[in-house]
């Protein structure tokens, strides 16, 4: 099987079992409740973690949520910090509700601001 790889920029194979396997999606920007192509990242990034899975590889799967958005800011001018904490809450209580588990790593953000900075220098 060959996969895109975002870091290099084109399809790779994939090493034989145990891999390892590290996949990232990119999640949403929260500022309102979920919709379908907010779900897409959510049930394709599950599924492929648990083929690799049954399929005896070691895997780690990160889906970020984007908390930081000029599309919060508009949103909820001088409250955005509310919006974007009540939105990840929503936005969590949605994707429980598809029953499908939660990512290994779900970073946010603000959380990531120093390492984005780091990246950009």
């Amino acid at each position: 099987m060959r996969l895109y790889d975002t870091y290099t920029r084109g399809l790779v194979e994939l090493p034989a079992p145990p891999g390892p396997v590290r996949m990232y999606f990119c999640g949403p920007t929260v500022y309102r409740h979920i919709h379908v192509g907010n779900a897409v990242p959510e049930v394709l990034g599950r599924w492929l973690k648990r083929w690799l899975d049954l399929n005896g590889y070691e895997t780690k799967l990160a889906i970020n949520v984007t908390d930081i958005n000029d599309k919060i800011y508009d949103a909820a001018p001088g409250d955005s910090v509310g919006l974007a904490a009540a939105a990840t809450e929503w936005y969590l209580e949605d994707i429980g509700r598809l029953g499908l588990g939660m990512p290994d790593v779900q970073p946010t953000a603000t959380g990531t601001v120093p390492d984005q900075i780091r990246m950009i220098e």
